[in-house]
Order: C-alpha cells, then structure tokens, then sequence
C-alpha cells in the first residue's frame, strides 16, 4: 500500500493529559480529509484528592472510552520541559495512565509534541490556543468551541495523528528494513 492507496477510515483517540482536567476527543477519517467527530470530553479530578485517587480516576474514564469508541490508535501529548515542575509530573503521570490503557488493549500509541499538533492542524508550530480551536472547529464543522480548551487540544491530537499516521508508518518501515539489512539483531536480522 502506499501513501496514497484509498485507506479505510481510522479512529483515533486523543489524550491531552493533565490530573485536575485531562482532555479527550475521537475522531474518524482518513489522512487529507476533513476528519469527523465522534466524542469529546474531559475528565476532572480535585486538586486536594489524593493522587492515587486522581490517577485511578483518570483510568477508568480512560478504559470507557476505550470500550466505547473502540479506537484503532491512541494518541498523547508527549510532555515537554516546563517552569513547574509539578504541572509536567503531574502531566506525565496522567499521559502514562492513558498509555498503560492502550498498551492494556494491544493498542498502539503515538506521542506528539504541542508543536506537532499545532503545525499539522494550523500550518504554524508557533499558533497558539485559540488558533489550535478554531481550527480544530472548521476541521470538524463545529459550531462552538469544545470546552474546556483540553477537549480542544485533545481533538487537535486525534487530528494530528489521523493525518500524520501514513508519514510515521513509511518512516517506521524504512527503519525496521534498514536495522534488517544491516543485521540489526534486535529488528530480526542477523548478528
């Protein structure tokens, strides 16, 4: 198959992590295509709950919408260097709960960085969060804004990886034949 054989329509969940509001979206289509809606939302947990709570929280709401959507990916903002630390912990921990769920399922999962997701939806690595919404709202047709901003940027994620799936998976291929060729033992080759 190549990068442009009609491919059918794949369902990607978007996790945009965080413990007091951890965004969700899916979306279906198939890459150069507006995408569609299927759900968005978020979960939220107390910031004076005890942690173990706020994460097991977060994962059951993660494991419903993984039983209900039933997605083919699973796609999570890849946490990056921040002032807080405890925001970027705190962050982590809940985008290593969603990728737990996946893994859980035999799911893939795929990190993108915030300038990922805003180039692939807005053309600009650089636009910031009204922008990624009201692009995310003309992508979907939608006639408001998800609320709170994290159902937005967790739609942005699913978006993201929709379209940029093809390009990983051509990259992944060169890679896994080219480890072969050279006798990578870890990608099956000789030693």
């Amino acid at each position: 198959m190549t990068l442009y054989t009609a491919r059918p329509p794949s369902r990607v969940f978007g996790v945009d992590p965080g413990l007091t509001r951890c965004g969700l979206g899916v979306v279906e289509g198939v890459p150069g295509k507006p995408p569609r809606l299927v759900a968005t939302g978020v979960i939220r947990t107390g910031a004076d709950e005890d942690i173990a709570h706020r994460l097991l929280a977060i994962e059951e709401e993660i494991e419903r919408w993984l039983t209900e959507y039933q997605p083919d990916t699973v796609a999570v903002e890849r946490v990056f260097a921040q002032n807080n630390v405890r925001t970027v912990m705190g962050t982590a921990q809940a985008g290593a709960v969603a990728i737990v769920c996946a893994a859980r399922r035999g799911l893939p999962v795929a990190l993108h960085t915030p300038s990922e997701v805003k180039a692939a939806v807005t053309g600009s690595g650089r636009a910031d969060k009204d922008q990624v919404t009201l692009m995310v709202m003309r992508l979907l047709r939608l006639t408001e804004r998800p609320r709170p901003a994290d159902a937005a940027d967790a739609l942005a994620l699913a978006i993201c990886h929709l379209w940029r799936a093809p390009a990983i998976q051509a990259r992944q291929a060169r890679q896994a034949s080219a480890r072969t060729t050279t006798g990578d033992p870890v990608a099956g080759g000789t030693a």
